[in-house]
């Protein structure tokens, strides 16, 4: 029987995963730094598998390098979802190179203290992702609508996974000090298991999440705390052009492409959506989209899942979720009380 050591089966599913994503219809797929994290978790697991699962020997200095990518190339596709992002910048490329050049350099001139530095990129990489959710799902002005809310809380899952995997090397660490690393190989295998894993279905989570490269809007200082007479304007702007072009419908719908059809700052359209309704730009747009799917219930035959599509949801479990949140009913519920009421009627319109 053949042997398949655990890292090994993950990183087939990460593939997997990967190809999944490759393949999904719609602009999704030109989110490449979600792509190249997730390839990177597979390819790190699969050679995770090799070390320890067949002892390749000649591995041990590719794995540390291999490691030091996953931090900073988990901050850039979540960095990359926020508008004025761009690979081509010196600091950006500077981010994702300068990690595992100093990773070699050590592994070259001070190995012992590989560990110790692995632990402080990922806890540091882990904090940095942490500050760019502090804003919310509106942050994230160049993720869809539809699965913005998915993407924050995928942010927080991918800096617990590296704060994770800092654990873990810790754990390690202790045990070449304590037993001489005779159980690094196990404690290796499954940390990575786990880190990487959890990693990767961050990546697939988030990987169709930003239909396009945009321009950057430019952004305006925050604003003084409370409606103003500026916020009353602008949702009345808002209000008019969902009602003329029912922009909400469109699947792809993130706070950039809003803010290029105002001609408005993105983050001032998220703070008059804040101050005005109390909720985010992305609950706002559900609750349009809701509402328009509870007139398509009610108003024709449609199937729900057509009324789901053309309401502008991408998802069943996205549509449902949404609809019960906002009408506390599931959108058959709603249809079927839809007609109980149009029965109740005619039969009090009868004569006696």
């Amino acid at each position: 029987m053949i042997f398949l050591p655990l890292p090994i089966v993950v990183a087939l599913l990460l593939f997997l995963l990967l190809l999944s994503v490759l393949r999904a219809k719609g602009e999704g797929r030109a989110n490449h730094p979600f792509l190249l994290l997730l390839a990177l978790s597979a390819t790190q697991s699969a050679l995770v598998g090799l070390r320890w699962g067949y002892g390749i020997e000649q591995l041990k200095f590719a794995l540390p390098l291999m490691a030091s990518l996953l931090p900073p190339l988990a901050y850039a596709s979540f960095r990359s979802l926020i508008s004025g992002w761009e690979m081509k910048r010196v600091a950006n490329i500077a981010s994702l190179t300068l990690p595992p050049l100093v990773v070699a350099v050590t592994l070259a001139v001070f190995p012992v203290a590989i560990d110790l530095v692995l632990i402080a990129l990922f806890v540091g990489y882990a904090i940095a992702i942490v500050l760019l959710g502090r804003r919310g799902p509106d942050g994230l002005d160049e993720a869809q609508f539809a699965s913005v809310t998915s993407v924050h809380r995928a942010l927080y899952i991918a800096a617990a996974a590296l704060c994770f995997s800092a654990v873990f090397d810790v754990v390690v660490l202790l045990d070449f000090q304590w037993a001489r690393g005779v159980n690094a190989g196990i404690i290796i295998s499954n940390g990575n298991l786990l880190g990487l894993l959890m990693i990767g279905l961050t990546a697939w989570v988030a990987g169709d999440s930003k239909p396009e490269t945009s321009r950057r809007v430019t952004e305006a200082e925050p604003p003084p705390s409370g409606p103003t007479a500026e916020d009353h304007e602008i949702m009345v702007r808002l209000e008019e052009l969902m009602a003329r072009q029912h922009v909400y419908r469109d699947e792809n719908l993130n706070l950039t492409r809003l803010a290029r059809k105002l001609s408005l700052p993105s983050r001032q359209i998220s703070q008059a959506i804040n101050r005005a309704t109390g909720g985010n730009v992305s609950q706002y747009i559900n609750q349009l989209r809701v509402r328009d799917a509870c007139r398509l219930l009610e108003e024709t035959d449609q199937s729900v899942t057509s009324i789901m599509l053309e309401s502008g949801f991408q998802t069943k479990s996205n549509f449902n979720r949404e609809f019960r949140r906002i009408t506390g009913m599931s959108p058959l519920a709603w249809r079927e009380r839809e007609v109980w009421k149009l029965v109740s009627t005619d039969r009090k319109g009868r004569p006696a």
